[in-house]
């Protein structure tokens, strides 16, 4: 973006909030049932107004960022080479401290601005021609420039492709990175990233264990924080335990929360009381913690692994529902531990679509409600994150009107969204055997649901197959 092109989106800028009054006073432009009723009519415009204002807001953050880096290198120009690391030192500390005393923001705030603004002006083309655009957030950016972080430029550019270029081969699945909330872009992009990373996912993994901890910080009130840094099979399966034990306390005598439940149900199984869960649980974790070996987690998690990764021949990632990828050596020893809560999950190496879940049971109700977690990942409502095991199975097409009880007629809504669709005018659209339900609101307006982002799975080299192919002597 040059000055010029700079001085016309701001003039650009100025006309759409023109506009957008009169958009908003008038109501948008309807047919049907919308000409029909004033009122309906109004709110159409409101929200149309709100959608366009978010449009503005990201137009205006691309003109932000390209005023930040412009400034940024201006003033390294004007101020000619630095003579010493101290001398550069300064300078950069200069500048920061003038975009900071310019905007009215801390000095930390005006670095990140100018460090985010110079990566997306340089080095990621597609995601600063999609904010110029209005089509992502300044959130969207900023992730886009975190996740990019310590990736070579053809990775990077792999990673913006995947999720901005709606042509590119290997394209997300379901919507582009604006059309979901950026906590959900963030977990994708991540995922993403980690399934493509140039350092082996069991290199950094090791790392990170090496660095497992536990944190203590006093807070107001009385209040302090405590948190633990583990791997990711233990961590999901304390929480999933954790949220197991408070749902059995859950009842008409209980008038604790969800989140207050599990709270005081983790103090006392670390303090080896036995309140706050049942008796066996709490005292089977107290007696399992000195052991020098964290136990599989027992909470029922569902693990997806190439098979070619299971066998070892390939080092993937797999997934851990409600997590993302781990690596496949976690994968393999939660297999071989037994751990009977954690189902395997194979995928077709063609496409990386699941196949079948390993289980112990035939009860068609358990299996199902297993293949509904794998195809919506989530609850399937936009921009939900709910992971919780207890997601609720509900008919599309309700029974008592015909509907089955087939996979493609099942939903797996939280509780919140399961109510928000019978007590309001909120309702699911068709699903498929692979794709989650999407949502039209009361307004008439359809909303898609995120779909798992899947991707056929790394195969070894040629000799290494042929070895597994070929029979013993």
């Amino acid at each position: 973006m040059d000055t010029r092109a700079a001085v016309v989106t701001a003039e650009a800028l100025a006309v759409s909030f023109a506009e957008l009054a009169v958009v908003i006073s008038e109501g948008a432009e309807a047919s049907g049932p919308w000409e029909a009723d004033p009122l309906r009519r109004v709110v159409g415009g409101f929200l149309d107004g709100l959608a366009e204002i978010s449009r503005l807001d990201a137009k205006s953050a691309a003109l932000k960022a390209w005023l930040a880096a412009g400034y940024g290198a201006a003033a390294e120009a004007l101020a000619g080479p630095a003579e010493s690391p101290q001398d550069h030192t300064g300078q950069e500390m200069a500048v920061v401290a003038e975009v900071a005393c310019a905007l009215t923001v801390s000095e930390r705030s005006a670095g990140a601005l100018l460090a985010e603004s110079h990566v997306l002006t340089t080095a990621l083309p597609l995601t600063f021609a999609a904010l110029q655009a209005g089509t992502i957030s300044w959130q969207h950016a900023r992730i886009m420039v975190d996740e990019t972080t310590n990736l070579d430029l053809t990775g990077a550019q792999a990673l913006e492709a995947h999720f901005l270029d709606p042509h590119a081969l290997n394209r997300a699945r379901g919507c582009l990175a604006g059309g979901l909330v950026p906590g959900r872009f963030r977990h994708k992009a991540r995922t993403w990233r980690e399934r493509h990373h140039p350092v082996s996912i069991e290199k950094r993994h090791a790392r990170g264990v090496r660095d497992r901890r536990l944190e203590y910080a006093p807070d107001r009130d009385g209040m302090a924080w405590l948190s633990a840094y583990l791997p990711a099979d233990t961590a999901a399966g304390i929480w999933n335990r954790t949220t197991a034990a408070a749902r059995a306390l859950q009842g008409p005598g209980e008038d604790r929360t969800l989140s207050q439940i599990r709270a005081d149900t983790v103090a006392t199984w670390l303090l080896g009381g036995t309140g706050g869960g049942s008796r066996e649980m709490s005292s089977g974790f107290a007696n399992r913690v000195p052991s020098p070996v964290v136990p599989s987690p027992r909470a029922q998690v569902l693990v997806t692994v190439p098979v070619l990764s299971l066998l070892g021949v390939t080092d993937e990632p797999a997934m851990l529902d409600g997590y993302g990828p781990i690596p496949p050596s976690m994968a393999r020893q939660l297999i071989a531990d037994g751990a009977e809560s954690f189902h395997r999950v194979l995928v077709d190496p063609r496409d990386g679509a699941p196949l079948e879940i390993g289980r112990t049971s035939y009860r068609v109700t358990k299996a199902q409600r297993q293949w509904l977690r794998l195809r919506d990942g989530k609850c399937p409502f936009p921009g939900c994150g709910n992971h919780s095991l207890d997601n609720e199975a509900d008919h599309i097409l309700a029974w008592a009107k015909g509907g089955s009880t087939g996979i493609s007629n099942l939903g797996q809504p939280c509780h919140k969204h399961h109510r928000l669709r019978h007590t309001t005018a909120w309702k699911p659209t068709t699903a498929t055997k692979n794709e989650p339900p999407g949502w039209i609101s009361p307004t008439g307006r359809h909303y898609a649901s995120e779909h798992p982002d899947w991707e056929p799975p790394t195969l070894p080299a040629p000799e290494t197959t042929g070895a597994l192919c070929t029979s013993p002597p």
